[in-house]
């Protein structure tokens, strides 16, 4: 059932998609917790975004090939839903649903860890730092300024390797940034990261 899409039928993934999330929501903050007695609720927050996330386990979701092993309907097949990312990383999180319900916290502890072992070793407080984005819109809220907005200009190549192209503009820049990335989310982080430097080199 953890490797069956809604698009096959019913019953599919779901809701073990639903469960798995909380579940490695709850393995990694604990990891976290114990890992790093020193920071704050904050920082462990955001290195928690940065282990748990879409790409991260669509990305590990491939290393296992699960793509391979999707129940997926006819139309999904056809374009190509076993590369998607979304697709990938809810079958992931499924299958730590299933290890849990099958056999309980300490063996979904063991996958989490396990599977995303290389991202666990690698996190660090430095990572806390807060990203572009973040950092753009505190500076423009510290100057009574409108958010930023961006916009979606172009997105090239296949569903498993998507480039975005992302615009900005901010109050206070005559010209609206872009930035590019292999997910809207980074390609907006590169846009924001390019406003925010011009707007401190102006002020």
């Amino acid at each position: 059932m953890a490797l069956t899409h809604r698009s096959y039928g019913s019953p599919n993934n779901e809701r073990l998609e639903f469960l798995g999330d909380a579940v490695l929501s709850l393995v990694i903050a604990e990891t976290l917790y114990a890992r790093f007695p020193r920071e704050d609720e904050g920082a462990l927050s955001r290195l928690r975004a940065n282990l748990v996330n879409g790409e991260v386990l669509a990305r590990r979701a491939r290393d296992l090939e699960l793509g391979d092993e999707l129940l997926l309907g006819p139309g999904e097949m056809k374009s190509g839903g076993f590369r998607r990312d979304s697709i990938l990383a809810g079958a992931l999180e499924a299958l730590i649903g299933a290890a849990y319900l099958e056999s309980g916290l300490e063996a979904a502890r063991t996958l989490v860890q396990t599977v995303l072992n290389e991202e666990i070793e690698g996190v660090s407080p430095d990572q806390a730092a807060k990203d572009p984005k973040t950092r753009l819109q505190e500076y423009l809220q510290a100057r009574r300024l409108p958010l930023p907005e961006y916009r979606v200009l172009s997105v090239e190549g296949q569903d498993h390797a998507q480039l975005f192209r992302i615009e900005c503009r901010v109050t206070g820049l005559h010209a609206a940034l872009s930035g590019e990335g292999n997910s809207r989310r980074r390609a907006e982080q590169d846009a924001a990261g390019k406003a925010l430097s011009l707007l401190q080199e102006q002020s």
